[in-house]
């Protein structure tokens, strides 16, 4: 027997979820943990396929391209086009593309991968404050973050470009504890320039809204799948997908008294998801 738990509506809330088109996975927390893959990921991936549903995975990192998750993953036994994995960089530059024209200078703080991601196929210039116009500063998690790229920023942005930011991550989980996290950065850019960025990362809809229009998707027939109920299930609910927490990585059962919004499903983990998937088959 499955331990969904939906927030309303039960019926409603396990039959949208069977019937959904596409579904949409955080990774660290639901797919793995670490470098340990979580049980039931094949299974479920799996059964997902064999019904000819579409499979995304979306994480806040910045720091490594979707073609860097294709290789952790297949590490771990775990198989999935380089297509189907969104990262906040690669949502971020698919956002710049809806909004700035071709050859727009951008100013990037951030990690070797988001540069790629932004630079890669030349529609972008990569540009300094003071040398040439900046039409953008996007910012992510940079781990050689400065005063003088704080200074840069906060000129560039003033000035009239655009603030974006790859996500709002105050902090960031790591073998010895939390560290500063994006959202660190974008906090000290927004502080020194007077504006607030555009965030695509979760819990902001952006990147939930990207993956539908990529896979031609519709919010009210896609699944949102996390672990963290401030960024996952946030996202979700903001984009209008189903929302469904799994209990193997931050939030637990017992922050669903104080949860705003609540997801419409929980799970223990992605047995007791699959489980929910098939029913009676």
């Amino acid at each position: 027997m499955n331990d969904a738990v939906p927030s309303a509506s039960p019926d409603d809330a396990l039959a949208r979820f069977r019937a959904a088109r596409g579904y949409i996975f955080d990774m660290d927390g639901v797919l793995y943990r670490g470098g340990e893959k979580l049980p039931g990921v094949n299974d479920l991936f799996n059964a997902l396929q064999l019904r000819e549903r579409t499979i995304i995975l979306a994480t806040n990192n910045s720091m490594a391209t979707p073609a860097t998750y294709v290789s952790r993953l297949a590490a771990m036994g775990i198989d999935i086009d380089q297509a189907n994995i969104l990262t906040s960089g690669s949502a971020t530059a698919a956002y710049l593309e809806e909004v700035l024209p071709p050859k727009s200078g951008i100013y990037v703080i951030g990690m070797p991968a988001l540069r790629e991601l932004i630079f890669a196929d030349g529609r972008f210039q990569p540009v300094q404050f003071g040398e040439e116009a900046v039409a953008a500063v996007v910012a992510g998690l940079d781990l050689s973050f400065s005063y003088d790229k704080l200074r840069l920023a906060a000129a560039a942005i003033r000035a009239g470009a655009r603030f974006v930011a790859t996500n709002s991550d105050a902090t960031l989980p790591t073998e010895d504890g939390l560290q500063p996290g994006a959202g660190s950065i974008m906090a000290a850019i927004a502080v020194a320039s007077g504006t607030q960025p555009v965030v695509v990362g979760k819990p902001e809809p952006l990147m939930v809204h990207e993956a539908l229009r990529l896979f031609d998707l519709e919010a009210h027939e896609t699944v949102m799948i996390g672990d963290r109920l401030d960024t996952d299930i946030l996202a979700g609910e903001r984009a209008g997908t189903l929302t469904a927490l799994v209990l193997t990585g931050v939030s637990t059962r017992d922050d669903l008294a104080s949860a705003d919004p609540l997801p419409d499903l929980v799970f223990s983990d992605l047995p007791a998801m699959l489980e929910a998937l098939v029913g009676n088959e």
